[in-house]
């Protein structure tokens, strides 16, 4: 099941602002509808939670209203799109509407269109799903607010990277106006928008030499490639909409060898010096990829996301790494005397979550943020623990939030239901984003010890390795040395040195191995 969003009014717009009956000065319902630039409809801010019941109005009523940029509201429930919405009546075009790839989450700049559910020519209801979207963090339903019929898919099914903002499909008021638009209509650039609403296509045209009758564009990512090959455009092979050049087909060319042959027919020179069969056969050895030794993979937007996130948390924050073994023993005791003396089933990590909440909130300095325009730290005022968890499109890091203040078994029973909805993709911003702090934890692996990368604005992430037997001398009842095997388990914290120093780390391993050493510490 996917995650379902709407698009609506915010609550800035007052209703005598959108209501007929309210204000005089717009038509009536049953009055004709006005054509031309009236309304704006292109859907490019970001998708936010929003606290209460949404008000739902008519397309009529949208069509009407005066052009305004909605903003997000406050957090909660339900989710809305911030969004634009335009009439068109362009000459020998019926009035229509032009819709953009809607931005879906606060940091999706792209998105995939993995399935149509609407086809063109449907009738379109308000509340039908018109298409689903894959974004950087999951795959939402993607419903609309207008009823008419669907005349134009501008953007196919299966299309990867499409900018927010670039119109995605065209709707019409009647089903007699579907075919009077005409196929080979481009709709990227017919109206310009206001800078700000972010509903313009970003595609680039193909200087005048490279154009060919076929292809008339070319996307922004396709060109940088094309640029870094010294590639003729003219010579590809564009299978985006409207003769678009994508970047999949220059990708495409580079790996079959064509687009390296027509970058030597372009450059080469008109009466070549004849060259030795030898230098010949090496120069396209090292030139001509061979499609057996490679494969492409392509990458989800999530993966896109966190090679991203990751990249600039190494670049841009100062990584402080600080190691302790701690004594495992008394951990697994407790837990075995929950499981057999009050039927409480919980894991090692559900015990580490608490362990760690607690040790936070001892040491608030360790539970902050760093401040960049303040540039200065700010302690957090709950303790929201973000959880590695592995899906088939990436990690995700839902939040089990004030977990220094629930039950063990409480934040067992949560864990579980979150890792559930993380691997199923129907995780809610709300659960995945924000966070004061991250475990990461690869004990169920042969893994001892490793270092994890800070997942900003957070401060801190814990990395968790498995707990092995080792030997280790301890002191007997009267005075004498003997040996003992306890289960030791090395935990590796990678913390933001401008909040992080020697002292605060110091404090915060000593809060925690407290907690595993005396473990009725969390009880209380």
């Amino acid at each position: 099941m996917l995650l379902r969003t709407r698009r609506c009014l915010p609550a800035a717009l007052s209703r005598a602002a959108v209501h007929p009956r309210v204000s005089p000065a717009l038509p009536s319902p049953g009055a004709p509808r006005q054509h031309g630039p009236v309304a704006v409809a292109n859907q490019g801010s970001a998708l936010e939670p929003r606290s209460g019941p949404i008000d739902w109005v008519r397309s009529s009523t949208m069509a009407r209203a005066n052009p305004a940029t909605l903003f997000p509201a406050s957090t909660g429930g339900h989710y809305r799109i911030g969004m634009q919405a335009r009439w068109f009546s362009s000459a020998g075009l019926p009035p229509h509407m032009v819709i953009g790839m809607p931005a879906l989450s606060p940091t999706m700049n792209q998105g995939n269109i993995t399935k149509w559910r609407k086809q063109e020519g449907d009738k379109i209801e308000v509340g039908d799903v018109i298409c689903e979207i894959e974004t950087d963090k999951a795959t939402l339903e993607f419903e609309t607010l207008e009823e008419g019929y669907l005349a134009k898919i501008l953007v196919p099914e299966g299309s990867k990277d499409v900018q927010v903002g670039q119109p995605i499909y065209v709707t019409v008021e009647e089903s007699d106006d579907i075919e009077k638009i005409p196929a080979d209509t481009s709709f990227g650039g017919d109206h310009k928008e206001d800078e700000s609403s972010g509903s313009a296509a970003q595609t680039v045209e193909v200087d005048a030499a490279e154009q060919s009758p076929v292809m008339s564009r070319i996307s922004p990512a396709a060109k940088m490639l094309i640029k870094e090959h010294g590639l003729n455009a003219s010579l590809l092979k564009a299978s985006g909409p409207r003769g678009t050049l994508l970047k999949g087909d220059v990708l495409a060319a580079l790996k079959s060898g064509t687009a390296l042959s027509s970058a030597k027919e372009k450059t080469a020179p008109a009466a070549p010096s004849p060259q030795p069969a030898r230098d010949s056969q090496v120069h396209s050895q090292t030139t001509s990829p061979k499609s057996d030794t490679f494969e492409d993979i392509t990458n989800t937007q999530i993966r896109k996301v966190i090679a991203k996130r990751l990249l600039e948390s190494k670049q841009t924050t100062p990584h402080l790494y600080l190691s302790k073994d701690v004594i495992l023993d008394p951990l697994l005791a407790f837990r075995n005397e929950l499981k057999e003396q009050h039927g409480v089933k919980v894991s090692v990590n559900d015990i580490v979550i608490k362990a760690v909440a607690l040790a936070l909130r001892n040491v608030p300095e360790a539970n902050a943020y760093w401040d960049n325009s303040k540039e200065e730290a700010q302690k957090c005022d709950s303790v929201d623990i973000s959880i590695a968890v592995a899906t088939e499109k990436g990690l995700m890091t839902p939040i089990i939030r004030n977990a220094d203040q629930k039950t063990i078994s409480a934040i067992s029973s949560e864990v579980k239901q979150l890792a559930e909805k993380a691997r199923a993709g129907k995780l809610a911003p709300n659960e995945f984003q924000g966070g004061t702090f991250s475990i990461s934890n690869l004990g169920m692996y042969p893994v001892d010890h490793f270092c994890a990368i800070i997942n900003p604005p957070q401060a801190g992430i814990l990395a968790v390795g498995r707990g092995n037997k080792v030997v280790v001398p301890v002191m007997d009842n009267d005075g004498t040395e003997k040996a003992a095997v306890v289960t030791k388990m090395m935990l590796t914290l990678s913390a933001d040195h401008r909040i992080f120093d020697g002292q605060v780390g110091g404090k915060f391993f000593t809060e925690l191995a407290l907690n595993f050493s005396d473990i009725r510490r969390l009880l209380l």
